[in-house]
């Protein structure tokens, strides 16, 4: 090798770091240790979006309010994107976003209807809904559903990590049947089972994954169709605690990415933070 490729400067590789790029870099100021003060104290979630990929939100139900957009999907193939007029057809979805409102009541939401009446829709309509959501760089996108077709598993991947890096997160609720679906089982989605335990921000960090969190989740009283309201079970209503959660920490450190978020609610999980010194 000649002298002068020994002296030639050694290009740094693809995403690397220059130390003029490093002297640029800030990071939130972080607490000593993780309160639930610090994290959300004061918070009710303003100026937050999240988005309720689901059957549908009924917007006249007191227990939901206000719901800034409805969308429903047309030609999935297209990501064809429609206003919905029909409003809720099964009662799932304004469970959801009422369990979200309960928590966070200054939140936006937003309903994307990929479900039917029954609880009937399709692979391509539920990716072809969460694709808009994520292009739409929504704050949180609470998905109380998965599929268990693996021929579906790889594109909700890309989904989920184009989310992810672009400072959306998913939540998702795992599988009520001990299976393999998809997407709360990615790492870059926050993923959530049930407990019994009352308490909406009584919530555990879970340190043997896939699934990370556990938050309420058995006979729980939630909004229903018709203003009604019906005692329901099951890790679907679990998620939209820990979304409502996410909700406040965002409304009050808007900052925080995906990966800061889950460091804060780790931090705020109730085993932990009952468990620090």
């Amino acid at each position: 090798m000649s002298d002068a490729a020994d002296d030639a400067p050694e290009e740094l590789p693809a995403w690397s770091l220059t130390a003029d790029q490093a002297a640029k870099l800030r990071d939130p100021a972080w607490p000593s240790r993780f309160t639930r003060e610090w994290a959300w104290g004061g918070s009710t979630g303003k100026g937050v979006r999240v988005a309720i990929v689901d059957s549908g939100v009924d917007p006249d139900h007191p227990l939901v309010g206000q719901v800034q957009q409805a969308v429903t999907i047309g030609d999935p193939d297209k990501v064809e994107v429609l206003a919905d007029t029909e409003g809720d057809l099964c009662g799932h979805g304004t469970a959801c976003a009422g369990i979200v409102r309960s928590i966070a009541p200054d939140c936006e939401i937003v309903s994307v209807r990929v479900l039917g009446a029954g609880y009937t829709g399709s692979g391509p309509v539920l990716m072809a809904g969460l694709e808009w959501a994520v292009d739409e760089k929504f704050d949180l996108i609470n998905m109380s559903l998965s599929t268990t077709k693996r021929q579906f598993s790889e594109f909700l991947h890309e989904l989920a990590d184009d989310a992810y890096f672009n400072n959306t997160m998913i939540v998702a609720s795992a599988h009520n049947m001990p299976v393999e679906s998809y997407p709360w089982r990615f790492s870059s989605v926050l993923s959530v089972g049930s407990h019994d335990q009352q308490g909406p921000l009584t919530f555990f960090y879970n340190p043997d994954p896939p699934v990370e969190f556990f938050a309420p989740g058995l006979d729980l009283d939630v909004p229903w169709i018709g203003g009604s309201t019906l005692r329901c079970s099951g890790n679907s209503f679990a998620t939209p605690h820990m979304t409502g959660i996410c909700a406040l920490i965002l409304g009050k450190h808007p900052e925080l990415t995906p990966f800061q978020l889950k460091s804060v609610l780790h931090g705020t999980a109730t085993n932990v933070e009952e468990a620090a010194p």
